[in-house]
């Protein structure tokens, strides 16, 4: 079984101390630091956005993994892009055709930024099939996006190896990332079903036990 890569979620994190926790999470290991975007309308919570990216994408030197839980999200790639998101990982369901999530996937690519797409837990895995070969990541919601400290849904196992499957037997160059519930458990579960990055957010930040929960999940 390959390593996994760690992308710590700064939505559990503590942002009275930010800076200090992204350099503890960094001088761990972390490969990506993964910022959920949410606008209160395409899920049921509001996060933070571009100021907070804008302010720390060069406080540190791991990838800026930006997933944007918006409607029309389109309108906010150059934005994104431009406060320095290397990855935009954008919703299957935000869009209202196949056509519109090739020209955000093209839109993306046009900064000169990796493009992902994500799926809601009850969307089918298949709909990725068309976009493999244009993506850079997908990710896997094994949760309902909105809120961290959910539980891991279960079926997201399967949908993490239909992709394993799909990605290799064509040779794409496509990372495959899960995100919610994310604990020593599940992502030994995630990494014997072929995921390639682990997104976790409670079960690190703010635990004093970090370095220990940091080498679990590998």
């Amino acid at each position: 079984m390959k390593e996994v890569m760690i992308a710590p979620s700064i939505l559990s994190a503590d942002f009275s101390k930010l800076g200090e926790e992204i350099k503890l999470v960094e001088d761990l290991g972390a490969e990506y630091l993964h910022f959920d975007v949410m606008d209160g309308h395409f899920v049921p919570n509001i996060s933070f956005g571009i100021p907070v990216l804008k302010s720390i994408s060069k406080l540190h030197n791991m990838v800026n993994d930006v997933h944007i839980m918006i409607s029309e999200p389109k309108k906010y790639i150059q934005k994104f892009a431009d406060a320095g998101a290397q990855i935009i990982t954008f919703h299957y369901e935000a869009c209202n055709s196949l056509q519109e999530v090739k020209d955000v996937i093209d839109l993306i690519h046009s900064y000169g930024v990796k493009a992902g797409l994500s799926i809601k837990p009850n969307t089918p895995v298949e709909v990725f099939d068309p976009f493999l070969k244009d993506l850079d990541l997908v990710l896997v919601m094994s949760v309902e996006p909105g809120f961290g400290g959910q539980s891991f849904i279960p079926e997201a196992l399967n949908k993490i190896a239909y992709l394993r499957n799909a990605i290799d037997e064509k040779d794409y160059d496509c990372l495959i990332e899960v995100d919610g519930g994310i604990n020593d458990k599940t992502a030994h579960l995630c990494a014997e079903a072929g995921v390639d990055i682990l997104v976790a957010g409670s079960y690190l930040f703010g635990r004093k036990d970090i370095v220990e929960r940091m080498e679990s999940l590998r």
